[in-house]
C-alpha cells in the first residue's frame, strides 16, 4: 500500500526499542503485555506498513508516546496498565463526518430497504429539522455521536456543516463543531438551498461570498458535493477556489453517483481528498496515484444504499494512498462505527485486513494532512485502543462484535468500549 505521508515522518530505522529521549520519566504509564501492537511505522517490528510489535509494550508521558519496543524490556515507570495478551491499535481517524444535524431519516430508510418509492425529500428533511434545532440541541447531538464514536476507538474525527444552507446556519455549525474538534470542513455547497432552487447561480454567489466569510474563521477545509444534481466541475471549481483563497485547504466529495469532473478537479487542486470515489476512469486512478490527494473511501455509504462499491484494490495496487471513514450522516450511512466500515471493506471492497486498519488509521490522517496521529511511535500522541482479541485481524475476522475494549486519546484513558 502507498503508507503517503505517514511514513515521511517516522523514526530511523530501528529494531530495538525506541524513545524520545535516553530516559522516560517515572511517572510516565507503560501499557504492558501487548500481545500485538500496530505502530504504523515500517521502521519498527516486522517491517510491514503496520509496524506490528509482538509481546510489546507502549510508554505514555503526557499527551504523547515516548517509547515502544519489546514489554519485557519497557523502561520502569510508576503506573502500569497489563493488557491481558490483548491487541493495540492506533485510535481510528475518521476523516469524513456529518454530524451536526437535527432529526433523522428513518422513514426514508425503510422505503428504501422496502422496495418502495420515498419522496419526502432527502436532504431537504435534514435541513429543515437542522435549522428548526437550537444551538444547545445540535450540541447535544453532535456530542451523543462523538461519545458513541469514541467508545468504538475513534479518537480523531473531521466534520463538516452543510444541513444549514444559510449563512447563520451553517456558521453556527462550524461555530459548534469547533468547539469539539479542529477538523472542521464548510460545506454549504453540499447542495444548492432549497431557498435557491431557482437561482443555482446565486447560491454558488453566496457560498463563494457572504457565506464563506462568515464561516472561514471556524473551519479548516472547505468541502463540495460536485456531482450531478449537486455542484458541475466549474461550479465545484469556483467554490474550492474561494475557499482557499481565504486559507481554507480543499477537499472533495466526488465520483459518488456516477463518473464526473470531482476526482480529476480535487488532483488539480492539490486537495486533500477525494471522497467516496466510487466511478473512476482510468485517468481518474492515474491522477490519484500521481498526485497527493487521497482517496477516502466510504462503504457505509455503499451499504446503506445498496449502491455498487468502491474498488479499493483496484486503488492499492495503482498505488494511491487510501483513507476509510464512516461518511456518518443521518440520510445515507447512519453509522459512527469504523471497525463496521473495515469489515465493509475487507469483505466487499478487496482490502486486506492490514490495509483496511492501515487506511482507518494513519490513511485518515493522511487525509487530514496529520503526521502526529494515526501511528503509535515516540512523538506520536498517545491515541490508541486496546482491543479484546490478540490481533487486529479480528476487526474484520468479527464483524459487529465490539471488540474496543479501552480508549486512550491524548495520553487519557477516556473510554471503556461498548461491552
Amino acid at each position: 500500500m502507498n503508507t503517503g505521508t505517514e511514513a515521511t515522518n517516522s523514526p530511523a530505522a530501528t529494531t530495538a526499542p525506541t524513545s524520545v529521549n535516553s530516559t522516560v520519566a517515572t511517572t510516565a504509564t507503560a501499557i504492558v503485555n501487548i500481545a500485538s501492537l500496530v505502530t504504523n511505522d515500517p521502521s519498527l517490528g516486522d517491517g510491514t506498513p503496520l509496524g506490528l510489535i509482538q509481546d510489546a509494550a507502549v510508554v505514555i508521558d503526557g499527551d504523547r508516546v515516548v517509547w515502544v519496543g519489546e514489554s519485557s524490556k519497557a523502561p520502569a515507570t510508576d503506573n502500569r496498565v497489563d493488557a491481558g495478551g490483548r491487541a493495540v491499535i492506533p485510535g481510528f481517524v475518521d476523516s469524513h463526518s456529518h454530524l451536526v444535524f437535527a432529526g433523522d431519516r428513518t422513514a426514508e430508510f425503510n422505503a428504501r430497504m422496502s422496495g418502495r418509492a420515498y419522496s419526502a425529500g432527502g436532504i431537504r428533511t435534514t435541513v429543515a429539522a437542522t435549522r428548526a434545532a437550537t444551538d444547545d440541541e445540535l450540541e447535544a447531538n453532535l456530542t451523543r455521536y462523538l461519545d458513541e464514536a469514541l467508545r468504538q476507538g475513534t479518537t480523531t474525527f473531521e466534520t463538516k456543516s452543510g444541513y444549514g444552507l444559510t449563512v447563520e446556519d451553517e456558521a453556527r455549525a462550524l461555530r459548534i463543531a469547533a468547539r469539539h474538534t479542529d477538523e472542521v470542513t464548510y460545506l454549504g455547497a453540499h447542495v444548492v438551498s432549497p431557498d435557491y432552487a431557482d437561482d443555482p447561480a446565486a447560491y454558488v454567489g453566496l457560498v463563494t461570498g457572504e457565506m464563506l466569510d462568515a464561516c472561514a474563521p471556524y473551519a479548516r477545509w472547505v468541502d463540495v458535493f460536485c456531482e450531478k444534481g449537486a455542484f458541475d466541475g466549474d461550479q465545484a471549481r469556483a467554490i474550492l477556489t474561494a475557499g482557499r483563497a481565504k486559507g481554507l485547504t480543499p477537499r472533495v466529495h466526488a465520483n459518488q453517483l456516477t463518473y464526473g469532473p470531482g476526482v480529476q478537479l480535487a488532483v488539480e487542486l492539490d486537495a486533500a481528498s477525494a471522497d467516496h470515489c466510487t466511478h473512476l476512469t482510468q485517468d481518474d486512478v492515474d491522477a490519484l496515484a500521481s498526485g497527493n490527494t487521497v482517496a477516502t473511501l466510504l462503504p457505509g455509504a455503499e451499504f446503506s444504499t445498496r449502491a455498487e462499491w468502491p474498488d479499493a484494490r483496484r486503488l492499492l495496487d495503482a498505488g494511491v494512498t487510501v483513507a476509510l471513514s464512516t461518511d456518518c450522516n443521518p440520510g445515507s450511512s447512519f453509522t459512527s462505527s469504523v471497525p463496521f466500515c473495515i469489515a465493509l471493506a475487507v469483505r466487499d471492497m478487496g482490502m486486506t485486513p492490514d490495509e483496511a486498519l492501515w487506511s482507518a488509521t494513519a490513511g485518515g490522517a493522511a487525509a487530514l494532512r496529520r503526521t502526529d496521529i494515526g501511528r503509535i511511535t515516540p512523538g506520536a500522541r498517545a491515541d490508541l485502543a486496546l482491543l479484546d482479541a490478540p490481533s487486529h485481524v479480528h476487526l474484520a475476522y468479527r464483524p459487529g462484535v465490539p471488540l474496543v475494549t479501552e480508549v486512550w486519546r491524548r495520553g487519557e484513558r477516556v473510554a471503556r468500549g461498548t461491552r
